[in-house]
């Protein structure tokens, strides 16, 4: 006859067997939970990139549209500087020759002063 350690010995062994297909279960019903919201977020993560594609479409077609017209503004940015310059050498041009009238009519006018004092004094 079988003595009573061999048989428990086997109820502990059942028993642990028991014990582990249960852990087996649960630990299945957390990956199957886990995958589920794995697979879940995955879903949104692509949604969100499918919103930011449709996204940065929208943004390119903008730029593309803005494009010229920053080239225009940058055209006439330069033209705007360039006829700045070119009134500034002009006025720059014509203060200069405005002095040099001015020096020359007092250099006249005092020319014609001493002239005129040389002869009413003399």
């Amino acid at each position: 006859m079988i003595d009573a350690g061999v048989h428990q010995q086997l109820g502990t062994l059942v028993a642990e067997v028991k014990n582990l297909r249960e852990d087996l279960r649960r630990s299945e019903d957390r990956s199957d939970v886990g995958r589920v919201s794995m697979t879940r977020r995955m879903d949104e993560l692509v949604e969100r990139m499918r919103t930011l594609e449709g996204s940065m479409m929208l943004v390119k077609d903008d730029i593309a549209a803005m494009k010229p017209v920053t080239e225009d503004v940058r055209k006439w940015k330069l033209m705007g500087m360039g006829a700045l310059g070119v009134i500034g050498i002009g006025g720059a041009a014509l203060g200069v020759t405005f002095a040099d009238v001015a020096k020359r009519v007092l250099m006249l006018t005092r020319a014609g002063y001493r002239s005129f004092f040389a002869i009413v004094t003399a």
